[in-house]
C-alpha cells in the first residue's frame, strides 16, 4: 500500500516538474520569440515602429496604432518601392532591416551595429566614392549629426531614408555594394570622427540648383563638397 502510495506522489511530482519546465520554456520561447514577418491583418508592437518610421519619412499618413491595414500596406509598397526593394507590401527581414527596425533580442547590440555600418557604408558609397578619404567619413559624420539633432529622425536608417534627405537614396545608388574605404569611413564616423566640423548638410558647389542650401553656413570645404549647418 505504501508502495502505491509512493508510486502516486512521484508520479504527480512528475507531472508537477513536466509541467513547470514547459510553462518556463514557453516564457522563454516568447519572450525570445522574432518577429520577422508583419503583413496585411498583424498587429502589435512592430507594426507601430513600422507605421512609426514610415510617418517620419513621410511614406504613411494614416494612424499609428499598430495594425498593418491597408494603408500601412501601401505605405511599405512605397517605401520597397522608393529604395530597391521587393515590392510585395510584406515587412519580412529585409524590409526591416532597411527600416532600421532589429525584432530579435539576442545579439541585438552587434547585429544592429553592423547593419549600422553597413548601410551608413552604402550611403557614402552612393554619395561620395572618389571623394577623399576626409570626404568620405565627413558624409557619414553628416548623417551622425542628424541622428543627434532634434530636427532630424534619431536613428541611423531613419536620417539615411527620410523622405528626400540623399540623392543617392533618390536615384537607387544606396542599393550598391560599398567598397572597404566606405565601409571604413562608416565604422570611423560612427566612432565620433567628425571632420565636417558639426556639419549636418552638404553640397556639391558645381551642381546644386537649391538657393537655400548656399545660404547654410559654411563649416570646411572637402573634396567637391561644401559642408554648412
Amino acid at each position: 500500500m505504501r508502495l502505491k502510495k509512493n508510486k502516486r506522489k512521484i508520479f504527480v511530482i512528475s507531472i508537477m516538474v513536466v509541467t513547470m519546465l514547459s510553462v518556463i520554456a514557453y516564457i522563454f520561447l516568447r519572450n525570445n520569440e522574432v518577429e520577422a514577418l508583419s503583413k496585411y491583418g498583424s498587429r502589435g508592437n512592430e507594426v507601430t515602429q513600422i507605421q512609426t518610421k514610415l510617418k517620419r519619412w513621410g511614406y504613411y499618413n494614416g494612424n499609428i496604432d499598430g495594425i498593418y491595414g491597408s494603408q500601412t500596406q501601401e505605405a511599405v509598397r512605397y517605401f520597397q518601392r522608393k529604395n530597391g526593394l521587393a515590392v510585395d507590401g510584406i515587412a519580412g527581414p529585409k524590409t526591416l532591416a532597411a527600416m532600421g527596425i532589429t525584432s530579435s533580442s539576442s545579439g541585438t547590440s552587434s547585429s544592429s551595429n553592423t547593419s549600422n555600418v553597413n548601410l551608413l557604408a552604402r550611403l557614402i558609397y552612393g554619395e561620395a566614392r572618389g571623394e577623399p578619404y576626409t570626404g568620405q567619413v565627413a558624409v557619414g559624420a553628416v548623417v551622425m549629426n542628424r541622428v543627434k539633432s532634434s530636427s532630424f529622425p534619431n536613428s541611423i536608417s531613419g536620417v539615411i531614408y527620410q523622405s528626400g534627405a540623399f540623392d543617392a537614396v533618390r536615384d537607387g545608388q544606396i542599393n550598391l555594394t560599398p567598397d572597404a574605404t566606405a565601409k571604413k569611413a562608416a565604422q570611423d564616423a560612427i566612432n565620433g570622427w567628425d571632420p565636417s566640423y558639426g556639419a549636418i548638410y552638404y553640397f556639391n558647389p558645381s551642381t546644386a540648383t537649391n538657393k537655400w542650401i548656399w545660404s547654410r553656413p559654411m563649416t570646411v570645404t572637402i573634396g567637391r563638397h561644401r559642408f554648412c549647418k
